[in-house]
């Protein structure tokens, strides 16, 4: 029985929206990994977004599902499928039949606009949570009126914290508003080490054949992330040749570069012609396969260092699994990256959301701090670009160069197998410790920090027109 268990009848319910929990995006899994998390404190009612969702219009109850994942035997999880993102009509019919307690929203706020536009609505009822996921500086100031709705914030990198603590604070202070460092939680169980006297190795050996067939590379380096243009897989495919043509000759042949990704994205770069016109010589491998987890675990298993140069990221999912399996990393110093590389201050303490970061200091993209965790080859962007869009005024693209990512892929290269498992270790341990990328470290602040809030939760004043 998990701790603090409730029986169901007890439990708090919680509206979630947020991408569908059974779909395989970033925020897909950690729905998921939230729901089955905080199943034993609360139920859920999920307004699960897709585009183009093929069961709308559906009422799924995967209470069963959950409660065997979860190990709660009486889990309560109730998933309304919807196509695209909500609307208002869905919410107050939601909020009629299951009377939650409160509303988690979990994904860009610009494609729930509605929801934020109906908040004084919606407060006159129950609370707005939001685990936000925003990516860079400079300070989005037209965010403001999205946290200023909102009567927790979860936020789940360090810089994010800074960020929505800096602009929530520019007009109208509120003394009872929340907000809270809640990094995305891996759970050790679902990504770890298989070793050769473990029952899965024979698994994971056949997963190796499958990839390699009968070669066997020295150093393979790994990428787990949508083909688009912010996450910058085209300038790996580029630096992964330059580090190649870095080797003594009898060695080029025995590095790999594998690819979980689609070759080709409307939003991001047709890697297999950059690799046919402008990299042909290196061996790069595509797995497109929809893996089940232990599938995806699999694949840390049978690689030596995993990769993520995104322009700007809100965590990096992938490199926290990477690190969870003991396979240590290389990443751009953006977003929520930063936090998985362990900075430290001069006096050797952890990089701390209220101590460090301020105003004038947001983000360690500029390499103010340089002391990091063995398990990671961090590389500094060498150019902070301004982009922006409609929905997105402005935004940092911090951008690392090609060179540098080949130096990275290098440094792990030379530094051979066994000093690569030990930093690995070591990346799983900061997770399970220190730095709180596990599981039951998200889970356990989602249940303090919004029993919390639903406790100090004060609804607004409702308005009436006289002599209507």
């Amino acid at each position: 029985m998990k701790y603090n268990w409730l029986p169901k009848e007890e439990r708090k319910t919680m509206l979630f929206l947020s991408d569908d929990m059974r779909i395989p995006s970033g925020i897909g899994t950690m729905s998921r990994e939230i729901v089955e998390g905080t199943c034993h404190r609360y139920n859920w009612v999920q307004l699960g977004s897709a585009i183009d969702h093929p069961e709308h219009g559906n009422i799924l109850d995967i209470s069963e599902d959950i409660s065997n994942r979860a190990d709660v035997e009486d889990a309560s999880v109730i998933i309304y499928p919807y196509s695209g993102y909500g609307d208002q009509l869905a919410l107050r019919r939601l909020l009629r039949d299951h009377d939650p307690a409160a509303i988690l929203h979990f994904t860009d706020p610009r494609y729930w606009t509605w929801l934020y536009n109906m908040e004084n609505e919606v407060r006159q009822n129950v609370p707005i949570f939001f685990y936000t996921i925003w990516d860079d500086l400079p300070y989005p100031y037209y965010n403001a009126n999205f946290y200023r709705s909102c009567d927790w914030l979860g936020c789940i990198s360090k810089q994010t914290y800074n960020i929505v603590k800096q602009v929530r604070a520019v007009k109208e202070p509120v003394e009872d508003w929340q907000l809270s460092y809640v990094p995305h939680g891996i759970n050790p169980n679902k990504y770890y080490r298989v070793n050769e006297e473990d029952e899965e190795y024979g698994a994971i050996v056949d997963m190796k054949t499958k990839l390699f067939g009968d070669k066997e590379y020295k150093f393979v380096v790994f990428y787990n992330s949508r083909n688009i243009r912010r996450k910058m897989p085209s300038d790996i495919l580029l630096a992964f040749s330059q580090f190649r043509d870095q080797l003594p000759d009898d060695e080029k042949d025995d590095v790999a570069l594998l690819f979980h990704t689609e070759p080709s994205d409307d939003a991001g770069t047709d890697l297999r012609a950059v690799h046919r016109d402008l990299c042909p010589d290196v061996n790069l491998i595509f797995t497109e396969s929809k893996f089940e987890q232990d599938g995806i675990n699999g694949l840390y298993n049978v690689v030596d260092a995993t990769i993520n140069i995104s322009s700007n990221e809100g965590f990096g999912l992938s490199v926290a699994e990477s690190l969870m399996t003991e396979t240590p990393v290389i990443v751009n110093v953006t977003g929520g990256l930063q936090d998985q590389c362990g900075f430290r201050d001069e006096k050797g303490n952890l990089l701390d959301p209220e101590e460090h970061y301020t105003f004038d200091w947001g983000s360690n993209h500029d390499g103010r701090y340089k002391d990091h965790g063995e398990w990671v080859t961090p590389v500094f962007p060498a150019a902070i670009n301004l982009v922006g869009s409609p929905t997105t005024p402005y935004i940092f693209d911090d951008r690392c160069t090609i060179p540098d990512v080949a130096d990275a892929m290098m440094t792990w290269y030379q530094r051979g197998d066994e000093a690569r498992r030990k930093a690995g270790a070591a990346g799983r341990e900061f997770c399970l410790g220190e730095g709180g990328l596990n599981s039951d470290n998200m889970c356990n602040l989602f249940v303090e920090n919004m029993d919390k809030a639903i406790a100090n939760f004060k609804p607004r004043q409702r308005f009436f027109l006289e002599g209507v």
